[in-house]
C-alpha cells in the first residue's frame, strides 16, 4: 500500500484539542490527515467523517454547497462525544481539482446543475477515490465507523475497501438560499439522503 504515515501533532481547536496524523500517499504525491479525539482501544465503532477537501466551503466560507457547515458539525460532533475521527481527504471538487471546480461553478453560474457542471468539462460526476482510507483507519487502530454522512454511496464505497460501517449518521446542516438547487441536485441525481434539508416551502 502507497499510504505511508508521516507524523502525528496536537491540533487545539474552538470546539476541543484534536490530534492530527499526516499521511503521504506516494503514488499520488498527495497529502491527507486525521483529525481523532479520544481513544480506541476497546474495538468499539468509532464516530467518524471522511470530509473530502473544499477549499471554497472550508477556508473561505463559501455558501454554494454545504461542505464547511459538514466539517464544522463532524468537528463539534466528535468533540460532544469526546472520542471520533475525521479523515481530511485532499481530493478538491468531488476529485476534478480546484481550478476545475472553478470551471465548473463557471458554468453553473450559466444555468448548469452541480452535475451537468461536471460531465461538460468531461468529468464523472463524483471522482473521489476511498482506497486511501483504510490504510489510515488501521494505523489509527479504528476498525469500525459510526458515519456522519448523507451519501449511501460513499458508505457502499468505504465498505468495498473492507471498512465496516456499523451506523450511517445523518449529517444535514447549512441549508441557504445559494445552495437550494445545488442541495436539490445531490438528493436527485447523486442520491444523497436530505430529508427535506432541501426543500423550500413552494416544495411542501
Amino acid at each position: 500500500m502507497s499510504v505511508v504515515f508521516v507524523a502525528a501533532s496536537k491540533l487545539p481547536t474552538p470546539f476541543g484539542e484534536f490530534t492530527m496524523h499526516g499521511f503521504l500517499d506516494e503514488a499520488t504525491g498527495k497529502e491527507h490527515v486525521a483529525l481523532t479525539m479520544g481513544s480506541f482501544e476497546d474495538g468499539a465503532p468509532v464516530l467518524g467523517r471522511v470530509h473530502s477537501e473544499c477549499l471554497t466551503g472550508d477556508a473561505l466560507f463559501s455558501q454554494r454547497c454545504d461542505c464547511g457547515y459538514q466539517l464544522e458539525a463532524a468537528l463539534q460532533a466528535i468533540a460532544k462525544e469526546g472520542r471520533g475521527v475525521l479523515l481530511y481527504l485532499r481530493q478538491e471538487g468531488r476529485g476534478i481539482g480546484l481550478l476545475n471546480k472553478i470551471r465548473a461553478y463557471h458554468l453553473q453560474d450559466g444555468g448548469a446543475d452541480t452535475v451537468e457542471a461536471n460531465e461538460r468539462l468531461g468529468f464523472a460526476a463524483d471522482q473521489r477515490e476511498y482506497s486511501i482510507c483504510l490504510p489510515m483507519l488501521d494505523h489509527l487502530g479504528i476498525h469500525s465507523l459510526k458515519l456522519m454522512t448523507n451519501n449511501p454511496r460513499k458508505v457502499n464505497a468505504l465498505e468495498g475497501f473492507g471498512i465496516r460501517i456499523a451506523e450511517r449518521k445523518p449529517l444535514l446542516t447549512g441549508l441557504n438560499p445559494h445552495n437550494r438547487n445545488y442541495l436539490r441536485t445531490k438528493a436527485g441525481k447523486l442520491g444523497h439522503m436530505l430529508g427535506n434539508l432541501h426543500q423550500d416551502e413552494s416544495d411542501t
